[in-house]
């Protein structure tokens, strides 16, 4: 995968890479503007989940995007969304497909030219930057909990905490809240209109604390917690960071992207 894009990257190809039923890639000169992975919800998933945008909005933009008017354009031309917003909910979106497509193994790539996703161009995604951006989040991942035993199963809270009380970020509870013991992370992901990987990260940090188990267990019997000498469920990040006021506008600097990724994810440490 790596290096089939960094070709295309070479090639300052403009089309969309398909891998099978996993996802897909679209890039402009080189560089990725879009991505949608089957594992993450999409833009337009994130925005009417969260009661952003209507549906009928979002038809109404990819009519007009079959029109030759990209329906990023006319989602901001109607003042349905500032500029900022659709480009940090892509820069969120992008990511988030990407490092799901990126450990997506057994599809065979096709590259069709030409294909652009509706939305048109946001963001200016360097190819070697999102790989970095991909190994980061792994890491992190491991971090928190290096087993991937619950990456694709129902999240199942336990039926009694391990302690007198917890500390639980935002996401993290709303993913106990929305767990039914059927869900995965990825189903929670589009019930809450949150990113995939925050959900997966926050139910690792979950297990960590030892409030989940898995679907075979006995529902006294908590996933095995390693020895950290608290019983608070991790947060995404420490310390207070306050919401910037603006968003900058899309650049093609690799170094505009990596901050943007900062700034998503400080914001993510305040949910």
């Amino acid at each position: 995968m790596e290096s089939i894009l960094s070709g295309l990257a070479d090639d300052r190809a403009t089309g969309a890479l398909r891998l099978g039923k996993a996802g897909m890639l679209y890039l402009t000169e080189g560089r990725v503007t879009y991505a949608e992975s089957s594992a993450a919800p999409r833009v337009e998933d994130l925005l009417t989940a969260g009661h952003r945008i209507s549906a009928y909005a979002v038809r109404r933009a990819r009519q007009s995007a079959a029109e030759d008017r990209w329906g990023g354009e006319q989602l901001i031309g109607q003042g349905v969304l500032t500029r900022g917003e659709l480009e940090f909910c892509v820069l969120s979106a992008v990511l988030d497909a990407a490092y799901f497509l990126f450990d997506s193994d057994g599809h065979r790539p096709r590259f069709r030219p030409g294909d652009r996703h509706w939305l048109g161009p946001q963001w200016y995604f360097d190819v070697a930057g999102m790989f970095r951006e991909c190994k980061r989040r792994r890491a992190q991942l491991d971090q928190a909990w290096p087993s991937a035993e619950l990456d694709s199963l129902p999240v199942v809270p336990v039926g009694r905490i391990p302690a007198q009380r917890v500390m639980l970020t935002s996401l993290q509870w709303e993913v106990l809240v929305g767990a039914d013991s059927t869900a995965t992370p990825s189903d929670l992901a589009r019930k809450l209109g949150r990113p995939a990987y925050s959900v997966l990260l926050a139910v690792r940090q979950l297990a960590a604390a030892g409030l989940l188990r898995t679907p075979q267990a006995e529902p006294a019997a908590a996933l095995p917690r390693r020895s950290t000498g608290t019983r608070q469920a991790p947060a995404a990040a420490t310390g207070a960071l306050r919401s910037p006021t603006s968003i900058p506008q899309a650049t093609g600097d690799p170094t505009d992207v990596d901050l943007l990724i900062r700034l998503r994810d400080a914001l993510e440490a305040l949910t």
